[in-house]
């Protein structure tokens, strides 16, 4: 059976930073090496959506000039679509800025509450301070042991979570949403929301692979496998950073 799949990427003229636009290409070369077609439409702002053929989405971040940009043409256009395709399970990874975007609401440091989508129950708190850095988030996503995750971050924005999400996971090294509580993203049906840039899933391909999974599942029915595929040199870039970053007490091959 060919699979074929739909992947919606919001706004990459201005959210995309850091390397995010990286996530979008190693979903494609995954699916690719697999035979899944994936086809990929960029969402502008002013365009027409109709987020119920998606099947995977990816909202990346955004310095505050290209959020000021997208926010109206979200809030206004892509509101109630998008929001309704996350209830009804669009597989979504959003990083930094298009984490932001997705809580309750901002806070800046200056007092200033911004109005976020309301989709996860989280909201974020605008600091003085940056935090930068290398991250390790161990993680438990789908079937098996914990997972590290590796990325990097640079935000100043400190997210809180609600009762509505659960973590991601655990910050093993660096900040993670708010560098006092040790979260490390968060998970609300399938939606993944975390600060990761780098970009992430190039680095972990055990991610990649769980989203795709779950894209072609809710697509096709829980019958549909995703087939083994070879990660050796993705994996020899994450576990070159993973015995740089942590210690030898935590770090698991």
């Amino acid at each position: 059976m060919t699979y074929c799949l739909h992947l919606a990427h919001c706004y990459p003229s201005h959210m995309s930073i850091y390397g995010d636009r990286g996530n979008v290409i190693a979903l494609e070369q995954r699916c690719a090496w697999r035979g899944i077609a994936l086809d990929v439409t960029p969402i502008e702002p002013g365009d027409a959506v109709d987020w119920s053929s998606f099947d995977l989405a990816f909202f990346g971040g955004g310095q505050d000039s290209g959020q000021a940009l997208i926010v109206q043409d979200l809030f206004e256009r892509q509101r109630a679509g998008f929001c309704a395709a996350i209830e009804a399970d669009l597989v979504l990874l959003a990083i930094c800025g298009g984490y932001q975007l997705l809580g309750n609401y901002f806070l800046t440091h200056t007092g200033e509450r911004l109005p976020g989508l309301g989709i996860l129950d989280l909201h974020t708190v605008g600091g003085k301070q940056r935090l930068i850095g290398n991250v390790v988030v161990e993680a438990t996503f789908g079937h098996g042991p914990p997972v590290h995750l590796v990325g990097f971050e640079n935000h100043s924005g400190r997210t809180y979570h609600g009762p509505g999400v659960r973590s991601l996971g655990q910050v093993v090294v660096g900040h993670g949403d708010n560098g006092e509580d040790g979260v490390g993203g968060s998970v609300y049906r399938n939606t993944y929301g975390c600060y990761l840039h780098g970009s992430l899933l190039p680095k972990n391909p055990q991610l990649t692979d769980h989203l795709i999974r779950l894209a072609l599942q809710r697509r096709y029915g829980s019958e549909a496998k995703l087939t083994p595929l070879e990660a050796r040199l993705e994996m020899h870039a994450q576990q070159t950073m993973l015995k740089r970053l942590l210690p030898r007490r935590f770090f698991r091959l």
